[in-house]
């Protein structure tokens, strides 16, 4: 347990964001009171007010999966340009993908079925797709 220095109130240690910056590696401020900080302004140049107009554009819920509550600003890590609001499963697999579309796209072949799947061409011999 530790207490938040802004709000005062004794969270889990899980409730306090990473800082590299910080001595012990945890953040003096809760999420919610970092967020209230500006930390959305500071990292994606945008208020909380937008970052809840774009949650309420999504119905609420991730831009991806659409089952999971939105809870990730993600953001385009070459223009700095905000993409949506994911889960955080979703904006996990992003970044395991490395924002590159074409793998992403692999993947989505390879979940439905149609990429790596061999065709049989004559008996014992299958040919892979190209």
């Amino acid at each position: 347990m530790k207490r938040c220095s802004r709000c005062k109130e004794v969270r889990p240690r899980a409730a306090f964001a990473s800082n590299k910056a910080a001595r012990d590696g945890l953040q003096a401020y809760c999420r919610e009171c970092w967020a209230s900080a500006g930390h959305l302004k500071r990292q994606y140049g945008i208020t909380e007010a937008e970052r809840d107009e774009l949650i309420a554009s999504q119905g609420g819920v991730c831009c991806i999966c659409r089952a999971a509550p939105a809870a990730h600003v993600d953001h385009c890590h070459e223009t700095g340009r905000v993409r949506g609001v994911p889960c955080f499963s979703c904006n996990a697999a992003l970044g395991q993908f490395k924002d590159q579309p074409e793998a992403i796209r692999r993947a989505a072949a390879y979940v439905e079925g149609n990429a790596w799947k061999p065709t049989l061409v004559a008996p014992g011999v299958y040919q892979l797709p190209s």
